[in-house]
């Protein structure tokens, strides 16, 4: 029996070298998979170890028994607990919907722990081994069956929204564990709990967090990103062209050579692809040398800024804010034939990450249009990356803000008071370490 912990724990400790020396997000979801690779680690530890003092009940002292035994239990409580927490957050990254059961979770953690290490212990000798009893066992067993149920109530209650793949992990995960309790259960002497806890670690890893599959996704993502570099809107190009030209004829060299430099500035920064993080001083940058050729397109357009000076080494991915100006004068401003306003700004929120702004006052979203652009960004994840039609820009921007930055950060859409609309951006706040 201790040769298949032993064997379960090399597995697990392969895995979890692959997992962390790989590239990954640094989100909630990721974290909570990583304190599981790691409690699950000791878990395994502890079940080789109590394998061996169990069966040794004349030999090793009852004072070092006891203590082993009570870590064991409360090591797997604490493992299923994060089962239920990795469960629980992807199903709200899935469905938006807030998570409102993990104080009731953590209350019965503490109580479950408490009974394990307070509660009277025994063990029972039998001629096909010896197990651990007692009342101490009722407790940690029964928040075992509690977080299973708790998984399996937000899976069918959410089954609709959740992604197929991410659904079929959940299910074949609980259906590994619900089976080993079972067979547990009823063969004492069995002592799987081990196996149990690996092959749903296992499950996870290959379908949610095998980085292989995240590498593909990012890779996907940079493609995809060098793809809409590569295809700059060409009426962009010829239109600025134009108004060069015109320009030229009416107020002289001086004036063509300023618009020249900052056409040729634009596509000098728009094609840096080599870093996916810049700060967020290239990135106005390119957004100012834009929205400059742009006001001297539409004479009437006025774009004002009110970034935060400190902030300008702040890490941002690269090539976000010009797709979301560009979609704010396209399906707000042109409507009103290109005549209003464009404010950028950038500050810390009040939790302490950094928001950047987009607002314009065009004509805001057509009728139930805003519900379709929050329904896509929401479900970012189910969605290709788009390479032509429309929300083209929104789509791929906030593909590469959650997976660049993590899920908790994204891009989403108010409608103003007073007309047009307000794009809202939610970065963590890394400074340049230069």
């Amino acid at each position: 029996m201790l040769r298949m912990e032993i064997a379960l724990f090399l597995v697990l400790a392969f895995v979890a070298y692959i997992y962390f020396s790989a590239e990954k997000e640094h989100a909630a979801l990721h974290r909570t998979f990583a304190g599981l690779l790691i409690t699950a680690l000791a878990h395994l530890v502890l079940d080789g170890i109590t394998v061996y003092t169990v069966h040794h009940l004349e030999t090793v002292p009852g004072f070092l028994n006891d203590a082993v035994h009570r870590l064991f239990l409360g090591s797997m409580v604490l493992v299923i607990y994060l089962f239920y927490q990795y469960i629980a957050i992807l199903v709200e990254e899935e469905t938006g919907k807030p998570r409102r059961l993990d104080w009731p979770a953590r209350i019965f953690l503490a109580v479950a722990e408490l009974g394990n290490f307070l509660l009277p212990i025994s063990y029972t000798v039998t001629p096909e081994g010896n197990y651990s009893s007692g009342p101490y066992m009722l407790v940690p067993y029964g928040a075992v069956v509690f977080y299973l149920l708790l998984c399996a109530g937000l899976l069918a209650v959410n089954r609709k929204q959740i992604d197929k793949k991410k659904k079929s992990a959940i299910g074949i995960a609980l259906a590994i564990e619900f089976t080993v309790c079972v067979l547990q259960g009823l063969h004492h002497t069995w002592l799987i709990s081990g196996m149990g806890i690996t092959l749903m670690t296992l499950s996870f890893y290959l379908t949610l967090e095998n980085p292989e599959a995240l590498r593909a996704e990012l890779t996907e993502q940079k493609m995809s990103m060098l793809y809409l570099k590569s295809q700059v809107n060409p009426h962009f190009l010829y239109n600025t062209l134009d108004t060069i030209r015109i320009q030229a004829q009416l107020n002289g060299d001086k004036k063509v050579a300023g618009l020249l430099m900052r056409l040729v500035d634009f596509f000098q920064l728009s094609v840096k692809v080599d870093r996916p993080m810049v700060t967020l001083d290239d990135e106005m940058e390119l957004l100012e040398a834009y929205m400059e050729l742009m006001c001297c397109r539409y004479p009437e357009l006025v774009c004002e800024y009110d970034i935060d000076p400190d902030l300008g080494g702040a890490q941002v991915p690269n090539f976000i804010l010009q797709p979301i100006v560009e979609n704010s004068l396209l399906h707000g401003l042109k409507n009103k034939g290109y005549r209003g306003e464009v404010s950028i700004s950038a500050g810390r929120s009040g939790d302490g990450r950094l928001e950047i702004c987009v607002r314009d006052t065009g004509s805001g979203f057509a009728g139930g249009r805003k519900a379709a652009v929050d329904e896509m960004l929401r479900s970012y994840a189910k969605q290709p990356p788009k390479l032509s039609g429309n929300s083209i820009g929104i789509l791929n921007v906030q593909k590469r803000i959650k997976l660049l930055c993590g899920r908790e950060y994204g891009l989403s859409y108010t409608e103003n008071e007073t007309g047009g609309v307000t794009a809202h951006i939610l970065l963590p706040l890394k400074e340049d370490l230069k």
